[in-house]
């Protein structure tokens, strides 16, 4: 049996691969104050705006609604998180946010101006253009911001000097992703460690299993650079006010060391965070989250929840629905071309792993002269004898897929995520390849990030698959709406250029 690969992620790897959080600058941030007085200003100002254009004036009705436009704006953004999200997130998701919220604010006054008549105050005309204008300008000042914020901290206004606690790999991967992002805030005064760091990485390697006894060093194979001392420089740094903010990187064996690194730093004003060394476990979308008020990380989850999810589907409903009804007459002549060029049933449904594993049946044409849907499924070859003339031609061109927009439109699949196989496949390489299964926390797709990296075709070997899978885990790490447009605009350019396909 060949060998279990880890496919976790690489120690340079960053956000994608890390818990979602806040900023390390924390939430008492001038930042925290403007954004919701620009978010204010940019809901009345858009209808002051369309108002005074549509009338010449703007009466008391105007500035009413907008003041109740602004508190269920922000009442809205609470369950949205737009509020509470990381202000350095991908924009598209604050988009996303911005949208949602904003389509909350429309429907909840919606309500109120039909229970108080108080939408007789306000032509159609003004009201569509308000809707349109307002989150352009929300959106729009929000980026401003960003620009003024991102400029300010590289000129060093604002920043935070940060040290290091633990002079090993995480503590070097922590230094890098400050020094490449000035958008952080923080200024690196260098590695706080107490162990003898000139001792090899086998030492170290050994005596990690020894517990955190007195002897034990940190392991690390990088070198002591930027070293300004030991653990108690680091907390007179803290005390004298020096350093500012401390980034605990010791690995979480090294428990009475972050006790006692803890206990002396509460004499002091610095904010102090732990970096967990996570990099030792697969990490799929880690974010944060509470149990029972209690905080925890999660290793593996799905990257489609809140309004995330909500924004998936719906991008799944509309394309998918267009496109049929775009390509119904192909697909009628496609199906007319399988029923009479070969014997068997024009759709060949076969039985697949979908969302957390649940088994769906998905819809294809059929492409070959058998149906095998059983415990052991033989994998297309090159001039495999069972392919039909007419289903080399749809699976080269990925023809043979396209009733899956069923599956898409009925909700078990989604136009982009991982590939489904067969359940037989399933159960022979999840004990073959680490972390096989994770790929199912999303729902499987037509297309996905593994097939246009060249990934199609017969997986013959282990290796292959587990080029696949590598593919899967990246996309459910780094997964967004622009990625997802990304992906199926790169299919339309590579599907007829893959050899693979067979």
């Amino acid at each position: 049996m060949p060998s279990t690969h880890s496919d976790a992620p690489p120690a340079s790897s960053k956000s994608a691969d890390s818990p979602q959080s806040v900023s390390i600058l924390g939430s008492r941030h001038w930042y925290d104050f403007v954004q919701p007085c620009l978010d204010s200003a940019s809901i009345l100002a858009s209808l002051v705006m369309v108002k005074f254009a549509a009338r010449g004036h703007v009466d008391d009705a105007s500035f009413a609604m907008g003041l109740i436009a602004v508190i269920v704006f922000f009442l809205s953004s609470q369950l949205t998180g737009l509020q509470r999200g990381d202000r350095r997130a991908c924009t598209d998701s604050e988009i996303i946010r911005v949208l949602a919220t904003w389509t909350m604010t429309i429907l909840v006054l919606g309500v109120i101006a039909f229970a108080t008549r108080y939408g007789q105050y306000f032509a159609r005309s003004v009201i569509l253009s308000w809707c349109v204008l307002c989150p352009a300008m929300i959106g729009l000042s929000r980026m401003c911001l960003r620009i003024v914020q991102f400029g300010l901290l590289r000129r060093g206004v604002g920043v935070r000097r940060v040290a290091i606690a633990g002079c090993n790999t995480l503590g070097h991967q922590t230094h890098s992703n400050i020094e490449s992002d000035s958008s952080l805030g923080l200024q690196f005064a260098g590695f706080y460690d107490d162990r003898n760091l000139t001792r090899d990485a086998q030492a170290n390697d050994d005596a990690s299993d020894e517990g955190d006894s007195g002897e034990l060093n940190s392991t690390t194979t990088e070198p002591a650079t930027n070293l300004q001392g030991d653990l108690n420089d680091l907390i007179a740094a803290a005390r004298s006010g020096e350093v500012e903010t401390v980034l605990v990187t010791l690995p979480m064996r090294a428990e009475k060391r972050i006790r006692y690194l803890l206990d002396e730093l509460s004499d002091s004003t610095a904010s102090v965070y732990i970096v967990p060394d996570f990099f030792v476990f697969e990490l799929l979308h880690a974010r944060w989250t509470q149990v029972g008020g209690l905080p925890a990380v999660s290793v593996t989850e799905s990257p489609m929840f809140g309004i995330d999810g909500v924004a998936k589907r719906a991008a799944d409903l509309i394309i998918a629905t267009a496109g049929l009804l775009a390509i119904s007459v192909p697909m009628l002549a496609i199906a007319s071309a399988v029923k009479l060029t070969s014997p068997g049933p024009v759709f060949f449904r076969q039985r697949r792993y979908g969302l957390d594993g649940q088994e769906i049946r998905v819809w294809k044409f059929r492409s070959m002269t058998t149906c095998d849907d059983g415990a052991v499924v033989k994998q297309a070859t090159a001039n495999d004898a069972r392919i039909t003339p007419l289903g080399a031609i749809l699976r080269k061109t990925s023809l043979d897929e396209l009733p899956q927009l069923f599956n898409v439109i009925e909700g078990s699949m989604s136009l982009v995520g991982p590939r489904p196989h067969a359940s037989a496949h399933n159960e022979q390489y999840r004990g073959l390849i680490r972390g096989y299964m994770m790929r199912h926390k999303v729902k499987p797709g037509i297309t996905g990030l593994a097939q246009v990296n060249g990934c199609r075709g017969e997986t013959e070997t282990v290796d292959k698959m587990e080029q696949r899978i590598h593919f899967d885990h990246q996309y459910i790490r780094s997964w967004s709406l622009s990625l997802d447009i990304r992906i199926l605009f790169r299919t339309l350019l590579v599907v007829w250029k893959q050899p693979e396909a067979y």
